[in-house]
């Protein structure tokens, strides 16, 4: 049996899309059921990044099908992930734009971080977009105040999303461990919280350069206390200290 999703008589519009390729960002044209496609301009071969492994939680099919899907695809089968998070994240807020803008920002920050670090992708993407989902909670059950700890009320919105994309046990316990404590840091916190806790904390010095004026020698000293790596570290000096030059001018 022909699995419906990869039918062609049920495509939509949507069903034939164009993405950036990640090393020359000319456009590609994929299908939907494509696994992966070379790029005609630089020759790049790279996986279909809107490849929907949400029919593998109820499908039939899915062990057949995922079985018939090329090494490559389902070693970064997680990876895929994040940008369903990123989509889901988006929904979540709906029209609150500085929070999604804050997100995504904490987790661009922080994938150039992971990747530097080598660590856990799909653990610190994930973590970073739906660190803050707590906020919406925390705004519905408390109006007005702002001393309650909103990490942990987006253990459960964070969890929710995950589970419906089909994520793993593991991957939500170690995202879910990221949110609740994301203002928390500890000694002992694994190095996929540290690149969240230091991309989010980027963001928001960052945030505060435009509107206050922070001495350069006292913003040096605090990215060397208050950064949790040195990959952390050597991004706040690459990004915030340029930024302060750049408003000395």
């Amino acid at each position: 049996m022909k699995c419906p999703g990869q039918d062609t008589q049920y495509w939509t519009p949507g069903a034939i899309f164009e993405v950036d390729c990640p090393q020359c960002h000319k456009n590609v044209e994929f299908f939907k059921d494509d696994t992966s496609r070379k790029c005609g301009h630089c020759g790049h071969r790279f996986v279909n990044p809107k490849m929907d492994f949400g029919c593998a939680a109820y499908c039939q099919y899915a062990e057949q099908c995922l079985g018939t899907m090329p090494a490559e695809l389902l070693a970064q089968k997680e990876d895929l992930l994040k940008d369903r998070v990123a989509i889901e994240m988006k929904r979540y807020f709906r029209t609150d734009f500085h929070r999604i803008g804050h997100a995504t920002r904490v987790a661009r920050y922080a994938e150039r971080l992971g990747k530097n670090a080598k660590a856990n992708l799909a653990v610190v993407l994930a973590a970073a977009y739906l660190h803050d989902v707590g906020i919406k909670v925390m705004e519905e059950k408390y109006p007005g105040r702002t001393d309650v700890d909103h990490g942990t009320e987006g253990v459960v919105p964070a969890e929710e999303i995950l589970m419906k994309l089909g994520a793993g046990e593991k991957l939500i316990e170690a995202v879910c461990g990221i949110v609740a404590n994301h203002h928390r840091p500890e000694a002992a916190a694994s190095l996929e919280f540290k690149l969240v806790y230091d991309a989010d904390l980027l963001v928001n010095i960052e945030d505060s350069l435009k509107t206050a004026d922070i001495d350069r020698d006292r913003l040096s000293a605090r990215i060397e206390t208050d950064f949790l790596t040195e990959p952390g570290k050597d991004l706040a000096e690459e990004i915030l200290l340029s930024q302060k030059s750049q408003l000395l001018i």
